[in-house]
Formats: structure tokens, C-alpha cells, sequence
């Protein structure tokens, strides 16, 4: 073979060989689908924060997707750096509440209502809300043969997720706001309330043993696959169509001995969020890898098209909104009017946006002094 052509195929394979590390070293460089196969960890590399590990809860719904998405991708890790960081998934904001004051996590994604629960029966010692991660989510789907409108509602059978959670306050709020009474302990009365786990309830509406339901997405969208019509969006109701569905809370104990690594996670949360508004179909596909990798199985096509617009990611915890999810938990008969102040602690979250170049956000008078 003449020694131009052993020369030229040299460099052929030279260039095939390296081709993989370039594409690597691209895809390194962000995130999304390329960034990391499924079921991949991100390895922790370089300095160490003041923790060796940092223990993160959340749910797999995709009202969590600020912590699907930041696992998923990596991000979460990437800000840590050499701490590891080590996940857990539940189903219920109470069972994530006693891991929290049980020291099993550390920093947890929660539903409004077990936060403020939390916060009460700890008497202010077991938590903090450090942030917010998103808005919405949440609709009233119902049988449209049995419901055609809102009035309709009157003597159905309407799903909540939990006693108490807040989903249920809800909808048992809207149920007082249309002159109608339902006893909040039992579940009976105008209204039939059913608490029902949201794994359950797609199965309980094609029995016919509900109505409808008052539900997060996907759950929602769920139904709707099911023959289920949305006949109210919870956004709906309040101003400027933002109420809090997902905070991020933190053990009193981890804030303060490891400020750097609840300041770290509050990055990762930022800039997932950022990267979520601004790769939504990625960000969407990321948020279902993972829940496949936690169940099994993906959403179906319809189901996450369906629900993940409804839902807004935001920094911003909406502290506002809190304050009235309590007084009408209050208003339900299901809580004792709570004293909140001290709820909060935004400082590290807004130390973050600043860096970042986003405004500061407001804890609405219940932060800590």
C-alpha cells in the first residue's frame, strides 16, 4: 500500500477515534436528553461542601418536576460537587414530614398544607421554606355525563388525595365559597368527598365509585385519558392565576450547620428552573425519563402533553398564597388558626437570584427575623 494512502486512513481513524470524545465533551457542556443516559448518576466531583452527603425527598409527580428534571439531569449534583447527593421518593407530604424530622432526608419538595402542618406541630422548630418551585396543576375533573357544570357538583362524589392535604382544602374551600356544607373530618354532606390515594383514583373513576376529582396533574390528565372532562382549573381562582403547589423545605438542624449545601441545592432549583422555561420538550422528556426510572414506566404522550402546561415553575415561593391556603384550612375546621411567622427563610434563596440576576422574592411578613 503506497504511504500516502497508510498515511490518509491513519487520519481517517484518528478522527473516527475521537469523534465520540468530541460529541462527549459537547454534551457535556449542558443539559438535556445527551447530558447523561437514563439511570445514570452524575458523578460528585471536585471540592466538597461542609457535608459529605445531602439527603433530598420528592415526589414523582409532575408538580415535582423542578426535582425530577434537576436529579434527572445532574444539575442538583453539579452544584454540589463533592457532596453527594442522595435521593428518596414518597407519596404523601405527612410520611415526607416525619422523614424530615426523623433525620432520614434533609431538604424535601412539599405540598403547602404538610409544610404548614410540619411547621405547627414541631411548634416552629422542625422546618423552614427556602423556596418555591411551582404554581398550578391542579384541576376538578369530573364525568361529563354525570357533571356538566359547576352546580352539578352538588351531591356527587369528588376524590381528594388525603384528608388535609392541599388538594382537599381546596376543594373543600370551594365547596363553602358556593353556600354548600360538607363536614371536613367525614367527607359527608352536600358534597360526597372521597380521599383517595392519586395512584388509585384513575381506577375509582372507571368504577364509577366517584364522580370526579379535585387532583394534581398528572393525575388530572389521567382521568381525562379516562373520558374525564376539566370543568375547573384551581388557577382559576386566584389572583393573577398563581397559588403555591410545591416549596422546598429544610430541616432547621441542616440549615444551619450546612448553609453552603442548602445554598447549592437552592442553585441547582434556579437553574433547573430556568433551564425547564427555557427547553420545555426537553425539559418535559427529562421529567418523564425519570418518573419511568422510578415506576417502570413513562406517562403516555397524552397524559404528560395534557398536564405539563398547566404548570408553572417558578423560585418564587408565593408566600402570599400560603398564608391563605392556612386561613382556609382554618376555615375548614381543619386546623387551629396557626401562627406562621418564622416560616420562612428566603435569605439564601435570594442570595442566589442576585447572583443569577433575578429579583429578590418576598415571604409575605413570615419569615424569620
Amino acid at each position: 500500500m503506497p504511504a500516502t494512502i497508510r498515511t490518509t486512513l491513519r487520519r481517517g481513524l484518528a478522527a473516527a477515534a475521537a469523534l465520540p470524545l468530541l460529541i462527549g465533551a459537547l454534551a457535556s457542556c449542558g443539559y438535556g436528553s445527551q447530558a447523561k443516559k437514563d439511570g445514570e448518576k452524575v458523578a460528585a466531583t471536585g471540592e466538597k461542601l461542609s457535608a459529605d452527603t445531602v439527603r433530598l425527598g420528592y415526589f414523582p409527580n409532575l408538580t415535582h418536576a423542578t426535582a425530577l428534571v434537576g436529579d434527572q439531569e445532574g444539575i442538583f449534583q453539579k452544584e454540589l460537587g463533592g457532596t453527594v447527593l442522595k435521593t428518596s421518593v414518597f407519596n404523601a407530604g405527612p410520611t415526607e414530614i416525619e422523614a424530615l424530622n426523623a433525620g432520614s432526608i434533609d431538604i424535601g419538595f412539599i405540598g403547602p398544607s404538610p409544610a404548614v402542618n410540619g411547621y405547627i406541630r414541631s411548634q416552629g422548630t422542625g422546618l423552614r421554606i427556602v423556596g418555591g418551585a411551582a404554581s398550578g396543576g391542579v384541576k376538578l375533573v369530573v364525568n361529563p355525563e354525570k357533571i356538566r357544570t359547576l352546580a352539578d357538583v352538588k351531591g356527587k362524589r369528588i376524590a381528594t388525595p388525603q384528608l388535609g392535604n392541599t388538594q382537599d382544602v381546596a376543594f373543600l374551600n370551594w365547596i363553602s365559597e358556593q353556600g354548600w356544607t360538607v363536614d371536613s373530618q367525614s367527607g359527608k354532606g352536600d358534597v360526597s368527598v372521597f380521599r383517595t390515594d392519586n395512584k388509585v383514583t384513575p381506577d375509582a373513576y372507571k368504577s364509577g365509585a366517584v364522580d370526579g376529582a379535585w387532583v394534581p396533574e398528572p393525575t388530572a390528565s389521567k382521568l381525562v385519558a379516562e373520558g374525564a372532562k376539566v370543568l375547573l382549573d384551581e388557577t382559576e381562582l386566584w389572583p393573577d392565576k398563581k397559588f403555591v403547589i410545591t416549596n422546598i423545605i429544610v430541616s432547621q438542624k441542616f440549615l444551619k450547620k450546612h448553609p453552603d449545601v442548602v445554598e447549592a441545592v437552592l442553585r441547582g432549583s434556579v437553574k433547573t428552573n430556568a433551564w425547564i422555561n427555557a427547553h420545555p420538550d426537553e425539559a418535559k422528556a427529562s421529567a418523564n425519563a425519570k418518573l419511568k426510572e422510578l415506576s417502570g414506566k413513562p406517562l403516555p404522550e397524552r397524559v404528560i402533553d395534557g398536564a405539563w402546561p398547566s404548570i408553572r415553575f417558578t423560585d418564587d415561593p408565593l408566600a402570599a398564597t400560603l398564608r391563605a391556603q392556612a386561613g382556609h384550612a382554618v376555615k375548614a375546621g381543619l386546623l387551629q388558626e396557626p401562627d406562621l411567622k418564622g416560616i420562612y427563610d428566603l435569605k439564601p434563596l435570594n442570595k442566589v437570584l442576585k447572583a443569577e440576576g433575578e429579583p429578590e422574592v418576598s415571604d409575605a411578613g413570615l419569615g424569620i427575623k
